[in-house]
């Protein structure tokens, strides 16, 4: 024995049953299709249509509408999204009374996210802001499934920007900027996706320490710079060193290379300096003329 069961609440197909006789039943239940048109609506939609030939062609001016060519229109009518999704860009059709649509636009937004005081995972506070960039690529899942997904995506964007900064150190927050940029970007693209908002881009602005922390880290820097300064200054010395001790094993070789080097140093300090300098006279100088005259008397002995 085959039965056929009808109702308005759910379906089931072919499942099998079995009746008090013992014999196999089939239970179909059918349920009313979403689009259905109820008699409510058919004569709302009626009297519409008869409002538009009553008051043409002035009617047409608010049945007619336009869309730009980065905007999409939701058309609701009586409160139920109509078929064929969202219109645009160009010239779409409303009934008057009926029909509401929503204009969503596709550009690119932008956006400040105010400054938030952060506790870094150092235990250092810091207010950061930051500047998101989005736009709507499903106009109908913003319409629909978001009330306002403005509000809403700034308002994530704020908490996001504080959970990320709390998990980086101060050091790690002033360094590596574009890769916290990245991750909050993607955990927020990740969370508007069920909007239809897409997050292209998230940038840090600026990052403000305490006072304090400033003059810190203003005298280490300043310490590790003088330290910097010292080594190389040591080492500048090292190799000065290294190069008087190759002149002077040069200069014992030759000696009037000293007296040469001793006339050069007295020309550079007349030269800068335009004074008197009075300087000791090298007495090599008057060995050899005292030992060349031919006197009987011995030349002084300078070594002592």
């Amino acid at each position: 024995m085959q039965t056929e069961l009808r109702s308005v609440s759910t379906r089931r197909d072919n499942v099998p049953s079995h009746c008090d006789t013992g014999t196999t039943c089939a239970i179909t239940i059918q349920m009313p299709s979403p689009e259905a048109v109820g008699c409510v609506e058919k004569c709302a939609t009626f009297f519409s249509f008869l409002l538009i030939i009553v008051t043409f062609p002035f009617s047409l001016f608010e049945c007619f509408k336009v869309v730009q060519e980065f905007e999409r229109a939701v058309i609701f009518r009586l409160g139920r999204l109509r078929k064929g999704g969202v219109r645009g860009p160009g010239l779409f059709f409303v009934l008057p009374c009926i029909d509401t649509y929503r204009k969503v636009d596709l550009r690119t937004v932008s956006f400040d996210v105010p400054p938030q005081e952060v506790l870094t995972r150092d235990s250092v506070t810091v207010a950061v802001d930051a500047v998101v960039y989005y736009r709507i690529k499903e106009p109908l899942n913003a319409v629909i499934r978001v009330a306002d997904y403005s509000a809403s995506t700034r308002l994530l964007a704020a908490t996001t920007l504080r959970n990320v900064l709390g998990m980086r150190d101060l050091a790690q927050l002033l360094s590596d900027r574009e890769a916290i940029s990245h991750m909050m970007q993607t955990n927020l693209d990740v969370a508007t996706d069920p909007w239809g908002v897409e997050v292209e881009r998230v940038e840090i602005k600026d990052v403000r320490l305490p006072v304090q922390l400033q003059r810190a880290m203003a005298a280490e820097a300043e310490a590790d710079r003088e330290a910097r300064a010292k080594i190389i200054a040591a080492e500048g010395e090292i190799k000065a060193s290294k190069a008087l001790r190759e002149a002077s094993l040069v200069m014992i070789d030759n000696p009037t290379a000293l007296q040469l080097r001793y006339l050069q140093s007295l020309n550079t300090i007349s030269a800068e300096k335009n004074s008197t300098i009075i300087f000791p006279f090298p007495m090599d100088f008057l060995k050899t003329f005292l030992t060349g005259a031919g006197s009987s008397i011995p030349p002084p002995d300078f070594q002592n």
